[in-house]
């Protein structure tokens, strides 16, 4: 019999070596340039993620130069198997390149090397790149593409036979060179021998003064180690990031993308141009997402949601059959079957159990809606523990800081109470169990269980019957 995959394409093994030094001028930015988000993610993280998902990756190496300690701190912390090289002078890609050599001491196999700014590159291509090399028996191979505006971009040239003779960069390029539509991507494949040995010999004679790796390829190529291509039918993915514009623009190919992944999943996404999903959230199918929705960070959304309009979650986790509209929500969890909006503010660290609400013009802080409670309106609840079956009426405040002491203290209400519309609750305070307010109260100690108070401060007047435990 044939083993399991007989038929597949057998990559080499690969070292990939990720250019991330450059300054970004551009950007004016004290952040690196590559450490700037699309999508919800730094530009680098695209590119190692795309890298990664390639079978038989060895070596993933990371050349950094301009906040150095920033990149690698990113890149240590989400991808562990990377390795970082150096590059202490921006003297240019071929010089990066160079700079890589004794960490790919004793590497046989294939060296794919691409740029830390251009987030849209897939695996898919790279693959494809990879094979293409591997069949071809080339020492060296560039991924291009057409373009109907190919300012910036070193120009792919060709001779009479279809061949790549030469990539000259558009400082370089003569007029009619620059007339060329075809550009070099900047990602290339080697085998390491003829690429150290080139680059070896490469100069800075040109306009930037700078060492560039097409000029390594080149003497591959006249050395007689072979120069071949292979095109990407989507020039998007090439696409550097070079100022904030075109991290914009890079920002939002990432978001149609997503978009149409869930759409093909069974999200419903009822305007694709108005819809922001983040490449790191993740929604359940039968989800609805309505338009001006924005799902940033690791927001996981689950089956069957109603989401938006004009709703912002980051970071936060909404459980299946929950609706949330006109809403922000950061880092929160909001659980089956709820009901967020609209016009409601949750901070970081709401929780909502099953069933529960929080309404129209409602802001809530590091507090826990229980199993069927309500804050349908006009509420401020921070730093509390809400019990279940608790309805708190419009107008309920949470005070739950001390500015003497300066501390913030919480609120318990237990299971079953209640409270009139704009009662105060001053903390640290309980209301126990199915007890309530009057209108206007202001609660400065503790309700005992089944207790009514009413009144400035809020005093008891009647008991409740306790309901069985």
């Amino acid at each position: 019999m044939p083993p399991p995959n007989a038929g597949e394409p057998v990559l080499d093994p690969l070292a990939v070596v990720v250019l991330a030094a450059g300054a970004g001028k551009r950007f004016r930015s004290h952040v690196p340039k590559v450490l700037h988000r699309a999508a919800g993610l730094p530009l680098v993280h695209h590119v190692l993620h795309a890298a990664g998902s390639l079978d038989r990756v060895e070596r993933m190496l990371l050349v950094v130069g301009n906040g150095a300690e920033q990149v690698s701190a990113y890149a240590g912390e989400h991808f562990p198997q990377t390795a970082f090289v150096h590059q202490t002078e921006l003297l240019g890609t071929g010089d990066a390149v160079a700079r890589c050599r004794e960490a790919l001491e004793g590497f046989t196999g294939t060296v794919l090397v691409l740029s830390g700014d251009s987030p849209l590159v897939t695996g898919d291509t790279l693959r494809r790149l990879a094979e293409a090399h591997r069949r071809s028996g080339s020492a060296a191979t560039v991924l291009t593409a057409e373009v109907p505006d190919p300012t910036g971009y070193g120009r792919i040239l060709r001779d009479a036979a279809g061949e790549v003779f030469d990539v000259v960069e558009e400082r370089d390029a003569s007029e009619e060179q620059r007339k060329v539509t075809e550009i070099s991507s900047g990602i290339w494949c080697f085998k390491p021998a003829p690429l150290f040995d080139a680059l070896s010999r490469i100069d800075n004679d040109n306009a930037q003064g700078e060492y560039y790796l097409p000029q390594a390829a080149l003497l591959i190529a006249r050395d007689g180690g072979g120069l071949g291509s292979v095109s990407t039918s989507d020039p998007a993915e090439i696409e550097g990031v070079n100022d904030r514009l075109q991290l914009a623009a890079a920002a939002k190919v990432l978001w149609r993308r997503k978009v149409a992944e869930l759409a093909a999943s069974g999200v419903t996404v009822e305007d694709p141009e108005t819809t922001y999903v983040d490449v790191s959230a993740s929604v359940q199918p039968h989800a609805v997402l309505r338009p001006l929705t924005f799902l940033e960070g690791n927001t996981r959304v689950g089956e069957g949601c109603l989401i938006g309009p004009s709703t912002r979650l980051v970071d936060s986790v909404v459980e299946s059959g929950a609706e949330v509209t006109f809403a922000v929500v950061k880092e929160s969890f909001i659980g089956p079957g709820t009901s967020v909006g609209p016009f409601a503010s949750l901070r970081p660290g709401t929780r909502m159990e099953t069933g529960s609400k929080i309404g129209t013009f409602v802001e809530t802080k590091k507090s826990t809606i229980g199993e069927g409670s309500k804050v349908p309106h006009l509420s401020y609840i921070g730093d509390a523990d809400i019990g279940r079956g608790v309805n708190l009426a419009a107008g309920t405040i949470t005070a739950n800081y001390d500015t003497e002491s300066k501390v913030k203290s919480r609120t318990v209400v237990e299971d079953g109470a209640f409270t009139g519309s704009d009662t105060t609750l001053i903390a640290p305070v309980r209301v126990g169990r199915n007890a309530g307010t009057g209108a206007g109260s202001v609660v400065t100690k503790d309700v005992e269980d089944g207790q009514i108070v009413a009144g400035v401060p809020a005093r008891p007047f009647r008991k409740r019957k306790l309901e069985q435990a």
